[in-house]
């Protein structure tokens, strides 16, 4: 069964992206990222220039070199060459989510995002589906 966290009330959607796939990458896992067309666009100039000191080799799922590139920027998840990890952006769950091994859920900030990602928590949940919670913006120990 497919394993589901979620990161919710994240500033920086894109450049928390970046850094989830750098930690996988590091770790040896195939990526895909799922997202609408234009944040996809985004990410992969991002990606391209997150870190100088990191080399994140992706491509679109589109390319002719998807099947060899371990990290995949899809706009659907149709035909993906990669089961390992799914990081979604999209507001809905991606079809064939239960084909990976590993799906990570990012909810930004925003109230629509926050509304987005309580109906996909309710999604999976509804469908028996283990799920870890991460509150990514809430400040981490005490604050007194």
């Amino acid at each position: 069964m497919t394993r589901i966290d979620f990161h919710s009330n994240v500033p920086d959607v894109l450049g928390y992206v970046c850094r989830l796939v750098r930690k996988a990458y590091g770790a040896g896992q195939k990526v895909v990222i799922h997202g609408a067309p234009a944040q996809l666009a985004d990410l992969d100039a991002r990606l391209w220039t997150f870190s100088a000191l990191d080399f994140l080799p992706h491509c679109g799922l589109e390319s002719p070199n998807a099947a060899v590139t371990p990290i995949l920027l899809a706009a659907t998840t149709e035909g993906v060459p990669h089961h390992q990890l799914l990081i979604n952006l999209a507001d809905q769950a991606p079809a064939q989510f239960a084909s990976f091994e590993r799906l990570i859920e990012v909810v930004g900030a925003g109230d629509a995002a926050r509304e987005a990602g309580r109906q996909r928590y309710r999604f999976y949940r509804e469908r028996g589906y283990p799920l870890t919670h991460h509150d990514i913006g809430q400040p981490k120990g005490d604050a007194a």
